[in-house]
């Protein structure tokens, strides 16, 4: 086969395999995700793509969530789920962005403002319709649209101070920043932060000590918004380093050097920020880079700072994407130094307790507070990046309190309540696949599937029920009720964490805003799409620094399919070649030498394959291209009126 006229370096699998069962619970699990696809769409959608929801939605919170829920339909296509979820992914997106401007949240196609962990969360849709393709002459505009709005280079949306390099309020969009917030942005979550902390301790008529503030009490409502407008919402907060994400997928669309710089240039500001408060990250600066400005100068108060709501998850969490970003843009390890800084620091503040080692994650006037087991997931992130021996010791520093290969069936959306672990999005499984990938867990494969395969059922089960009949969901809008903005991912069957990690090669993405980093992923070459064929089942063994060991199964007698391998989920890898090898590792025939980015494999009727790919990670610009020609590649931009919408142009 040819790539934009040239022969793509090819392998040809010819020796039968007696399908393993991890490829066959691939099969069954891809099928049962695509029949589970489209009954989740006819469950939930109008014909037209908008969801069968209420008349009005107030406030500036929503439309992440129904974006959450049915981004996974472009994900499961990108894997190599029915090539019908393409245009039902596409349609769907054009149809929440719609029915969320007629709501109000939306402006100009992207949120008028709300924070970036909730841009974060909605975004990822965006993100993999990027990996979905083939790139449109609207994907690439719009991607450079909404980079816009925090370059500062769009006259609407302010939200970059491009002398400072700092975003000007936690709250923006393509309305730019909201330094001020009315009683009616809130409105919809007063019946949930009821039972989260104050933003401060000085808020009048509320017990802190209690961990509990009633936004419920028009009183103390009231005086919430008008603290939180005096202190919270100016200046940047390192929640705003999710905006990386954007500014990224924009990169890939529009290979932009700006773009580069600026997730470049935004991080090496908050690391001089982080250096010029003695190496903790300040949660707030103000609108003229000094911190704590509008909080008598204490770097802790933000908005999603140390202190309210969550503590160290939105400090690491963005400070994880944003690093990796850079890395992703670069090719440079030194990119991670802030996010490795930080987590060094705080296990630099634990104590132990009862026997267990605690660290801090959150900080207020009294000094440091909530302490909790430290978090794998993130060093672990790191180490898929990095490859490097001090990732891997900020993984082992931390004691081993429960057992590291136990797969987790999550039940709902939130924190599981067995392990403690976050399974937002049913991302659950880090740790066991961790382990997998070093060779100390042989049986996950089968064992995560299996897994997966219970929670698709489970999930069938709860939408098919009453409770998950759209008809019968309460209409209107009451002060409080907050979580039936959620109901569609509560209800939503498509999770396949098994897939993602077995398959690429790579943790499951950072449910905020993080991009699918991976080491391979595929593209059917008799289709022309992306994704596994059908029938082929993948499973990546093991990965080094130079290289990664995957094996290829053709679970069909009858079917001859070609698959075509890519270096990094982006492409930002390159092969240097490919050797055959045996069950016990050992080499088979000669290596073939690549040189490029792609590999295709031939795998005749019910033949396998497992290969050792040699590669140079991070040596490519990242790219949504795929190993063909795209016929939208080369339109020009559209441009407006040079005037002003209805007036004539002077001449």
């Amino acid at each position: 086969m040819k790539e934009h006229g040239n022969e793509l370096p090819q392998i040809e699998a010819t020796e039968r395999m007696v399908p393993p069962e991890w490829a066959l619970r691939e099969q069954w699990l891809f099928a049962s995700l695509n029949q589970a696809a489209k009954e989740f769409v006819e469950r939930y959608t109008h014909p037209d793509g908008t969801l069968i929801w209420q008349k009005e939605w107030p406030g500036m919170d929503g439309s992440d969530d129904p974006y959450e829920a049915f981004m996974n339909l472009a994900l499961l296509y990108v894997l190599g789920g029915s090539r019908e979820l393409h245009d039902v992914s596409r349609k769907i997106w054009e149809a929440i962005t719609w029915q969320w401007t007629e709501y109000g949240q939306i402006h100009r196609e992207f949120d008028a403002y709300y924070d970036w962990m909730h841009h974060g969360e909605g975004y990822l849709f965006l993100y993999f319709l990027g990996l979905a393709g083939p790139t449109t002459l609207k994907d690439r505009q719009r991607s450079d649209r909404f980079a816009r709005m925090y370059t500062g280079d769009d006259p609407e949306a302010q939200n970059y101070d491009k002398a400072l390099l700092l975003i000007r309020s936690p709250l923006n969009g393509s309305k730019g920043p909201r330094f001020t917030v009315s009683e009616e942005d809130w409105s919809t979550h007063r019946g949930i932060l009821d039972h989260y902390p104050a933003p401060y301790e000085d808020i009048p008529g509320v017990d802190y000590a209690s961990g509990k503030c009633p936004w419920s009490d028009d009183e103390v409502y009231r005086q919430l918004i008008a603290t939180m407008n005096e202190r919270m919402n100016r200046g940047d907060v390192p929640l705003n380093l999710n905006a990386s994400g954007l500014i990224a997928h924009a990169y890939m669309h529009t290979k932009e050097e700006t773009l580069r710089e600026w997730v470049v240039d935004y991080l090496a500001a908050w690391e001089e920020r982080t250096l010029r408060n003695g190496g903790i990250i300040p949660d707030n600066v103000g609108l003229t880079d000094k911190i704590g400005e509008y909080n008598d100068g204490k770097w802790w108060g933000g908005y999603y700072g140390w202190r309210w709501p969550h503590g160290f998850m939105t400090i690491i969490e963005p400070l994880t994407n944003a690093c990796m970003n850079a890395v992703l843009l670069t090719g440079d390890m030194k990119r991670l130094a802030l996010a490795r800084s930080q987590l060094d620091a705080n296990w630099e503040l634990r104590r132990e307790e009862n026997g267990q080692v605690l660290v801090p994650n959150k900080h207020g006037d009294r000094g440091w507070s909530d302490w909790r087991k430290p978090l794998i997931k993130y060093p672990i992130y790191l180490w898929t990046m990095s490859m490097a021996d001090e990732d891997l010791q900020r993984i082992e520093r931390i004691p081993k309190d429960h057992e590291w290969n136990e797969v987790i069936v999550p039940v709902v959306s939130g924190r599981d309540s067995r392990t403690g672990r976050e399974t937002k999005h049913y991302i659950g499984n880090t740790e066991p696949w961790f382990q997998y990938i070093r060779g100390c867990n042989p049986d996950y494969p089968v064992t995560v599937l299996t897994a997966n395969m219970e929670l698709v059922g489970r999930q069938l089960e709860r939408m098919r029920s009453d409770e998950g009949n759209p008809r019968n969901w309460s209409s209107g809008f009451h002060d409080g009720d907050f979580s039936n903005i959620h109901i569609w991912q509560e209800m939503c069957p498509l999770y396949f964490e098994a897939l993602v990690q077995l398959t690429l090669g790579g943790p499951m993405h950072i449910s905020h805003g993080g991009l699918q980093h991976a080491r391979v992923r595929y593209f059917d070459a008799q289709e022309r799409r992306p994704g596994l064929p059908p029938g082929v089942s993948a499973l990546v063994e093991a990965l080094a620094d130079d290289s990664a060991t995957l094996q290829l199964c053709n679970t069909s007698l009858f079917d001859e399919r070609e698959v075509v391998i890519q270096a990094g989920t982006f492409g930002e890898h390159r092969f240097t070649g490919a050797q055959r090898i045996g069950p016990d590792s050992r080499p088979q025939g000669p290596s073939v030498e690549i040189g490029g980015k792609w590999l295709a494999v031939r795998l005749k009727p019910g033949a396998g394959i497992r290969l050792s790919l040699g590669m140079e990670r991070y040596v490519n610009a990242p790219s949504y291209e795929g190993p063909w020609e795209n016929c939208y590649s080369s339109d020009p931009s559209l441009s407006g009126r040079s005037g002003q919408r209805g007036e004539t142009p002077c001449t």
